[in-house]
This record gives C-alpha cells, structure tokens and sequence, in this order.
C-alpha cells in the first residue's frame, strides 16, 4: 500500500517520569494539538505521559520535538503505524493521578521497573522452545484479537483487578522465567513489579509491547492481531489495519463473519451478547425477585411507624356525626378506638382536629394518624411471570392484600412493587381478595392504564380460576346466574339479591378428592366483588379455607387470614387479554398452589 493512501501517521509512546506544571502543559498541548489537527489522547499524570495521537506527518513530528523538550520526556521510544483514515473522533489531553491505573502504592515505574526484554531477544527464546511463560496482561477482550502462541492470559476485565488475579495463577510458573507483555509496554512497567512482589522469581517484560515486536519480528509465534484503542480496533503484525472490529454493547471482537450474523446489530448486540426476548426477561425477572427479597427483608410493616391513613366520606353518610358516620362505615377500628383517636387529635379534617360530636358532609377527606403502626405478617413470595415496557403481570401470593386498605398499609403488593420499581407506580388493572393468590396484571403508565383497564371493566378478559370446595357437584359442567348485592351487607360481603348487579359463573370439576373435597375450574363471566366465593356458598360447595362464606350456610366476617390459618383454596390461574401497545393476544398461567395438585 502506497503513502498516497497511508497517510496518516499512528503514534503511540509513554514515558514514566516525575512531572511538574501539569496545567500548563495541558493547556500548551491542547493548543498545540488543535494547530496541528491532530486527534487522540494524552494523559498527563505527576508519573508521566501516555499519548495515542494521529495526524499528517508534519504535525506528529511538532508534536514529539515539543514532547522532547520537556524535562524528564527527552528520549521518547515512539512506536508508529499508519492508516488511510483518521482513527479518532477528536483530542482528549487529560490529567489523571496515574497513566494506567492501578491502584497499588509502592509500585513506582519511575523509579523501578524489571528487566526487559528486547523482541528479538524473546523471538530467539521462542525459536529455541526456552521454558519460559508469556503472561498477557490485558483485558479480555483484547486477548480475543490475538496473542502469543501457548500465552496466559492474566484473565481481568480491568487492568485494576490484575492484583487479584496474580492471586489465581499457578504456583509453579512462580519459579521460572515470566515475560509479561501487553500493547505498548505502559501496563507491563506495573505488572511486571508487582510480579516479582508477590514471589515470582524471574520476571521480565517485553521492550515495547507487542506493536515494537511486530515491528522488529513480525507475527513469527504471534497468533491474530493486535487490538489497539482507536477506530481500527486492531493491526496486524504488518501494523496494517485488520478487519476485525469491536461490538460496543460487550467489547467483544467480531470478525467479518461475525458481522453478518443476524444478531449483529450495530452498538446493541453481537453473536457474543445477543439474548433472545425470553432470555433477556428472565435475567430482568431475576433482578426483580431479588430487589422483591431485599424490600421485604424485613417486612416493610413489621418496624414501628407513624402511619397517616386517609378516609373519605361516602354520599350516603352526608351530615352523620362523626362516630356515627364512622360505626357505620364498617372500618378496621374499633368505635372506641376512633373515640381515642378523635380525643387526642390524631384525627384530622382539611388540617384541624375533628370530634366526636361533629357533623361531617360527604366528600369530606378526614386523615388518621396512628403512631407505633405494626402490620400483620403476609406472604411475600410475589413472582414476576412476565414483564416489558408495558406492563407487569405477578403471581400474587396469599394472605397479601392488593392495595392499603384496614390493618394494611406498607404491607401490600402495591407498596411492596411501587418500592422495588420507584421511580414507577404501577398501577392494577383489576383486584384479587387479599386471601386469593393467583396472576395480577399491573400497568407501568397511566396511558397504559387507560389503554389496559376497560377490557377488565368490560369483562372482555377471559379469566380461569381453581378452586377447591367443600362437597361434591353432580354435574361435570355447571353454573350460577344469581345477582349480587351492590353494597356490602351486615358481615362486610356482597350477598346474593336479586335487585342486584346480574352475576355469572361458568364450572367443571376438575377431580373429586380423597377427602370427600372436589377440585373446580372456574370461569367468572363478570367481574363483581367475592362473585366466585358468593356463588359457590349459595350452591352449597363452599370454598375450603374461606373464613367468610363458611360451610352450612354460614357467614363470618371479612377480615384478612392470617399467615398461620388454612389458606383460602381459591387461586386465580390462568388470564388472557389484549396487550395494551400490540394489541396482540397475551396468555399468562400462574404455577397451581399445593392444596390444587392432584395426582392424574
């Protein structure tokens, strides 16, 4: 190849040296360098200078006479190559506190550096099969270009971890003689020392790095190119551009036929790093199940809090007095408790203290203050089935309350989520009871919400549950039409009533247990408050484990399990619907709990 065609001059060329007035000769530098229209970079540190420069000839030669003048820098080893084309985007003159980092006090290449070995020197002992090991000192991924026939490869991603990794190289290379080599030589003038630090007994280092010995020796027990830190990633021993290049997303380096592999694709992915969709969600879920682990350990309500919970006024209590209003409200509390609250002034409304004797009006928004708040234990065990961009769908455990709502607060799926997803607030498209477990599809952004929600207020998502209950249908398929109130009644539970909202649920038994228990497949054809368990008590097969819609016509009151109780054997299994943004059919099936297995 002609100068015609390659003319650009590649120098490359380090010194340690003590140096002094560092600003000023970054500034002179900057300044020359842009007269010059070079590109690359220079470090400046107190233990010398690092330089990769590109440039016409005549600009190069300014640069290095100038370098030349400064004390310590007279006599400069340059190593030169050249190329059609400017490697570097632009000139970097930097001041850092060591020209190659790394870290160890004590090792001082300006005052101590091992032998060396000239190119010529290490060739002949090459030619003559010396027992000797070549120790490559550089990161991986240059490693992957090329290197020395039968070299070790220290194996660090960082030149900083190189201390930590002499720790793993075998004892008995301790005792014979060592070359350490890299690009140029700069990180040898460290590793080579530290070397004979750690006990290493013969240790010498490669005059030049491998870009002199390609000069002086060519590729003679050289295998590949050299990976060098510009635009042409990489030289042959000739110093000619190779056609190798570097993936940007993981360093690695890619060969032509690596190029035109379909899982290139240029600055995000390579043959090396490419992750197929599913591939790349289970390493996101696995993230996520370990931030889940770390935001309830320990349960975020199981440590003393002052709690300020809010409590709006419905329409229907419009002008009630306050105790009155609040008995009549069904809440957690206890009258008296209220009684107490409202007495020491931790009940407030629009920011003044409210008493038992006041009238409210509806829309009032009254806010309760509850010090030293400890919330019961919960179930923990969310797993993320699927997630994207969109939405979040989780198989939620049981007893876990959705939202804050009673004894519950910062123990719920909500606030547990909206901790480990901040700066997000996800937001549920729909709502299992606290004592049901089963798939929950959240949405990542209210325009998400807004494209999501309606098919779950439309009843346009197909839904299946499990359910294990008490008795034995007759029939294999079967099915309740009964309407539900609309407002809970005496014991906090929708009940059965014909002026209610039209309700519809669709059966099959699965399996009839051992225990005289039946297994149920459950499709609700509309979405109302408890319609499964409402629906299965009327029938006579109430749900094993229900602490509200009980056996024999029984009702109890609606409160929370407790992690010590039966659990409610109903279990939200499978659900399908439209993906907010692709419109495309999603099928999500959450893992049966143990009380729904069954031997075929």
């Amino acid at each position: 190849m002609t100068s015609l065609n390659r003319s650009i001059v590649n120098v490359a060329v380090y010194k340690f040296a003590d140096l002094a007035n560092l600003k000023e000769l970054r500034a002179e530098l900057r300044g020359l360098t842009k007269a010059q229209r070079l590109k690359g970079t220079i470090l400046l540190s107190p233990e010398g200078i690092n330089v990769f420069a590109a440039g016409e000839r005549d600009g190069i030669d300014v640069l290095l006479a100038r370098l030349g003048q400064v004390p310590g820098l007279e006599r400069l080893d340059v190593k030169e190559s050249l190329s059609s084309e400017q490697p570097f985007n632009r000139m970097l003159v930097k001041i850092k506190r060591e020209i190659i980092a790394f870290g160890v006090e004590g090792i001082e290449p300006g005052r101590y550096t091992s032998p060396r070995i000239t190119p010529a020197e290490l060739k002949r002992w090459l030619d003559e099969k010396r027992p000797v090991t070549l120790l490559d000192t550089r990161n991986n991924y240059e490693v992957q270009a090329g290197t020395f026939e039968h070299a070790v490869a220290v194996g660090v991603d960082d030149f900083r971890d190189f201390p930590t990794a002499v720790e793993h190289l075998p004892e008995e290379i301790k005792e014979r003689p060592v070359v350490t080599f890299c690009t140029g030589g700069v990180r040898c003038e460290k590793a080579a020392p530290y070397l004979e630090r750690a006990g290493f007994k013969k240790v010498f280092q490669l005059d030049g790095g491998i870009l002199k010995y390609f000069e002086e020796c060519g590729g003679a027990h050289y295998r590949g190119e050299c990976f060098v830190f510009d635009k042409r990633v990489a030289v042959d021993p000739t110093l000619r551009e190779s056609d190798l290049r570097q993936c940007f997303a993981c360093q690695a380096i890619l060969t032509p036929e690596d190029r035109a592999s379909p899982t290139f694709v240029e600055g995000t992915s390579c043959p090396a790093c490419y992750e197929t969709p599913l591939e790349t969600m289970a390493k996101l879920i696995e993230a996520r199940h370990a931030a889940i682990r770390k935001a309830t350990s320990p349960l975020p309500g199981s440590v003393p809090y002052e709690n300020v919970r809010p409590l709006n006024v419905p329409a229907r209590f419009d002008r009630f007095e306050l105790l009155e209003c609040l008995e009549a409200m069904r809440t957690h509390l206890s009258l008296e408790e209220w009684r107490t609250a409202s007495s020491e002034g931790r009940l407030l409304r629009y920011g003044k203290a409210v008493r038992a004797g006041d009238v409210v009006r509806a829309g009032d928004r009254l806010l309760l203050t509850m010090p030293a708040t400890l919330e019961p234990d919960v179930s923990t065990a969310i797993e993320i089935l699927h997630e994207d961009e969109s939405i979040v769908v989780v198989d939620k455990p049981a007893p876990l309350p959705m939202h804050p709502c009673g004894r519950f607060n910062r123990n719920t799926l909500t606030s547990i989520l909206n901790d480990v997803y901040a700066p997000l607030r996800l937001r549920p498209a729909h709502r299992l009871d606290a004592d049901t477990s089963g798939v929950v599809v959240l949405s990542k952004t209210r325009e998400t919400a807004r494209r999501l929600q309606p098919q779950f207020e439309t009843d346009r998502v197909e839904k299946s549950y499990v359910a294990r209950v008490h008795g034995q249908p007759n029939a294999e398929f079967f099915e309740c039409r009964l309407s539900l109130s609309d407002e809970p009644g005496p014991s906090g539970v929708r009940l059965p009533d014909e002026n209610g909202s039209a309700s519809a649920t669709l059966f099959r038994r699965l399996r009839v247990m051992e225990d005289g228990t039946s297994l149920l497949d459950v499709q609700p054809l509309t979405g109302r408050t408890n319609q499964i368990r409402a629906h299965l008590w009327s029938l006579g097969l109430p749900i094993v484990g229900d602490p509200i819609y009980k056996r024999r016509g029984e009702l109890g009151a609606a409160q929370t399990l407790s992690m010590s109780d039966p659990p409610l054997c109903l279990h939200a299994a499978r659900l399908s619907f439209r993906h907010p943004q692709s419109g495309e059919l999603v099928r999500l099936k959450a893992p049966s709990p143990a009380w729904a297995e069954f031997s075929s």
